[in-house]
């Protein structure tokens, strides 16, 4: 196999992937309201641009990568595995959804399945195994959390690729 058969990651790519994964950090850790078993923020933006501006790749890689050196230099608790799994997969919906086609229902339909299936039922279920609590007493009590990120979170993602939707030929998003 012959090096150009490989694909190359450039030194700018890394930069901006590294600069994201720094600001899902700062955003999800210092400016967001973090309660034992919720936490409500804007931590989902820098991930969610590098998934729509870069790719599943670089969404999930901000998503994972942020989630691990979060919680090794700010935790909020125990480092679990499955927390960054979920970060990363995260990252990589909204690449796999928003990088080629951005639509209002596709912005709709990776929200939904971030914040319900992702979010909602993986992540309370990683809690459950985390701290011993009872699944569905965390899926009652997580109910109002993602009742108020779901639009929320749509609207600012809808309003963010709006924004950007006229820079898309002006600027080379291909690193």
């Amino acid at each position: 196999m012959s090096n150009n058969a490989r694909p190359r990651i450039s030194v700018r790519l890394m930069v901006v992937v590294a600069l994201l994964t720094a600001m899902q950090i700062v955003i999800s850790r210092h400016l967001s309201i973090s309660l034992w078993n919720m936490k409500i923020g804007f931590g989902f933006v820098p991930v969610m641009l590098a998934g729509m501006l870069f790719g599943p790749l670089a969404g999930g890689l901000v998503g994972g990568f942020s989630d691990l050196i979060g919680a090794l230099l700010f935790p909020i608790g125990p480092y679990f595995p499955g927390f960054t799994l979920t970060a990363a997969l995260t990252g990589a919906m909204f690449g796999w959804m928003l990088h080629k086609r951005q639509s209002f229902g596709r912005v709709c339909g990776v929200v939904l399945f971030n914040q319900l299936v992702l979010g909602l039922l993986i992540n309370s279920f990683w809690i459950s195994v985390l701290y011993g609590s009872p699944y569905m007493g965390l899926l009652v009590s997580r109910l109002v959390q993602y009742a108020i990120l779901v639009p929320v979170e749509v609207i600012v993602t809808w309003m963010i690729l709006r924004a950007l939707s006229p820079m898309k030929n002006q600027i080379n998003w291909n690193y």
